[in-house]
């Protein structure tokens, strides 16, 4: 994968990562319709290049699915902060550097073209039903919101759990913000997927496969 390691500069080519999309997972809520068109055609075009529209750069994405996991089990991996760099796509560090009742402060760092920053994050629990994460610190956000919560799931299988997953973020740059429309809902999605799968990977295989609860509601939105 090419990443874009400085950022002090607009380069003209933009290399968007090669992403596996997993089968079952959620959708990015407020994704822009591109509304670009050829002046060969149209001479009103209304979306240059390099000249960015004026838009709403709060971005929002949610997923909700049925997991063959307990809530205690995924909670466990959620919280375990210190161990991000180890399966979360992109993040290169995650240093937890203040603990208290409830609540974390960690360090980390992200990594994917064109972005390479650090953030500092506040990260509160509610065991074993929510964990929230807050940037408090950093040049990439404006803020950026990071939510999970873990419900019972079938009453004919114990070893199962709803987990419902939402970032809210805004990035300070209509540059990053333009380009987050290209591939940051993809980014999000194999962020969800991998939290799933390190649950597998220390309680062993799941009781069912994923199920995307919000399939519906995409159906419905697109008709």
């Amino acid at each position: 994968m090419s990443s874009v390691k400085s950022l002090g500069f607009l380069t003209t080519r933009i290399l968007v990562p090669r992403l596996d999309i997993t089968k079952f997972q959620g959708h990015y809520v407020n994704r822009h319709k591109d509304t670009t068109q050829c002046q060969c055609h149209n001479t009103e075009q209304r979306r240059t290049f390099l000249s960015f529209p004026k838009e709403n750069r709060t971005r929002v994405y949610a997923g909700r699915q049925l997991v063959g996991y307990t809530m205690e089990q995924m909670f466990e991996v959620v919280s375990d902060v210190d161990s991000y760099y180890k399966f979360v796509p992109w993040c290169k560090l995650s240093l937890v550097k203040e603990r208290g009742k409830g609540f974390l402060k960690a360090d980390l760092v992200v990594g994917f073209p064109p972005i390479n920053e650090s953030y500092t994050s506040k990260v509160t629990f509610i065991r074993p039903h929510q964990v929230k994460a807050e940037c408090t610190e950093g040049k990439l956000f404006h803020h950026m919101l990071t939510l999970w919560r873990f419900s019972p799931g079938l009453k004919r299988e114990q070893q199962s759990c709803v987990v419902d997953f939402q970032i809210t973020f805004e990035f300070r740059s209509t540059f990053h913000s333009h380009i987050s429309n290209l591939f940051f809902d993809q980014v999000a999605r194999q962020m969800e997927s991998a939290f799933i799968r390190e649950a597998g990977r220390r309680n062993g295989p799941a009781t069912m496969q994923p199920k995307n609860l919000l399939v519906n509601n995409q159906a419905q939105a697109k008709s």
